[in-house]
């Protein structure tokens, strides 16, 4: 374990290391510690910094300038260096070239047309749910909350249905973690160099064919005569496989698995089913899919007495901040009645996260569905299966008696 001086002087036991299982597993007492007694913590063996407070992850989201994100915001060495946006889009990309392509794929990406696929996300809800709802069993993840997020983002892609459950299993291997692997695994390079040849041959087929999907849409996007190129095209629609797949998957796992441990809570949404944007939300705050986002410093600065200097690796810790005390009372308790307007799960700054929008429509839509389908719904415990991830934090099995 790493030594860390505590605020009067005596020597305090905290290690935080993201790639450990039982951090996977659970991460809130270590936050918790981290917070009390290290918020700018060293980690010597893996040469990085992690801020856990809600202000000072907060303050870090919104100084671009010397929070920067052109590494990516992944920790890991294979993943984190300066050729991180040929993967990750405008993620590992700062300002002004990351406004340049936001701006560019907000075009095709716009609040209008997310609203407009609200009756396509609820007919694929009830179109998987209405496959077990009846029957005694089922697994979560692989019978519901894996194909429902692939299957939205598939569509706005214009991915082929026969396409998607590959798809889904290349963004599987690319975000898994084994125990005790500080690189990017080979598994997760196949994945990644598989989904670049896939979107770039069907880059090409849109470009002899366009057609009203949101690739086509980024195809013809432009401002003022600036288009974007294949490369920067590719990289934003393995973004959306990623990032825009397996957060909500998890999001959807960890809603109903917060809601099975919380029987009071459970309740007050039998009564009340209008409160399902608030479980989608109090759950995005006590346990949300994103844990934690990389930066590298593009200038020193000091953070509680420490000095984090020009070009070391930070990891800003969300979920740590969403549990933080001073922001968020009785943070430990997963309450749908409390006020989470400072939550922190999709970022702030010029990074704020331009798929919040959909996120959160397809967690409510998703779960309005659930508690009228499978409102009885139990967890089977023994079959739980966790990611492990240093930063996507959800199930990958969940089995539920019904």
């Amino acid at each position: 374990m790493e030594m860390m001086v505590g605020c009067a002087g005596a020597m305090a036991l905290t290690h935080y290391d993201p790639y450990a299982y039982e951090i996977h597993e659970d991460p809130y007492p270590t936050y918790a510690r981290l917070r009390a007694e290290a918020p700018a913590y060293w980690n010597e063996s893996l040469r990085l910094w992690a801020l856990s407070r809600h202000a000072d992850v907060l303050a870090a989201f919104k100084d671009w300038q010397r929070f920067s994100s052109r590494f990516g915001v992944s920790i890991d060495a294979g993943t984190f260096h300066e050729h991180a946006s040929a993967t990750m889009s405008f993620l590992a990309m700062d300002p002004p070239r990351h406004d340049r392509l936001r701006a560019l794929v907000s075009k095709g990406f716009t609040p209008r047309r997310v609203a407009e696929i609200e009756p396509r996300i609820r007919s694929l809800a009830v179109e998987y749910l209405d496959t077990f709802a009846g029957g005694d069993r089922c697994d979560f993840i692989r019978d519901f909350a894996g194909k429902l997020p692939m299957d939205v983002i598939s569509e706005m892609l214009g991915v082929p249905a026969a396409d998607r459950a590959m798809l889904r299993g290349w963004a599987d291997d690319m975000v898994h973690r084994e125990e005790g692997v500080q690189s990017m695994p080979q598994a997760a390079i196949e994945g990644g160099l598989r989904a670049l040849q896939y979107f770039s041959a069907m880059l090409a087929e849109r470009r002899k064919k366009p057609g009203t999907d949101l690739t086509a849409a980024l195809v013809t996007a432009e401002i003022d005569g600036d288009r974007l190129s294949d490369r920067e095209i590719i990289g934003f629609l393995i973004l959306m496989v990623v990032a825009g797949n397996e957060t909500t998957t998890k999001l959807l796992g960890n809603a109903l698995y917060w809601l099975w441990r919380n029987p009071e809570q459970r309740e007050l949404l039998r009564h009340d089913p209008t409160l399902v944007p608030r479980w989608v939300e109090e759950t995005l705050r006590y346990d949300n899919s994103t844990q934690a986002l990389a930066r590298v410093m593009a200038a020193d600065v000091e953070v509680h007495g420490k000095k984090l200097r020009e070009g070391d690796k930070v990891v800003l810790l969300v979920g740590s901040g969403n549990r933080d005390e001073r922001v968020f009372p009785h943070a430990d308790r997963y309450d749908l009645m409390r006020d989470t307007s400072a939550t922190l799960s999709f970022g702030q700054g010029v990074h704020f996260c331009l798929g919040a929008s959909l996120a959160r429509l397809e967690g409510r839509v998703a779960l309005e569905e659930v508690l009228k389908r499978i409102p009885r719904y139990e967890i089977d415990p023994a079959g739980l299966v966790r990611v492990h991830s240093v930063n996507v934090r959800g199930f990958s099995a969940m089995p539920l008696g019904l």
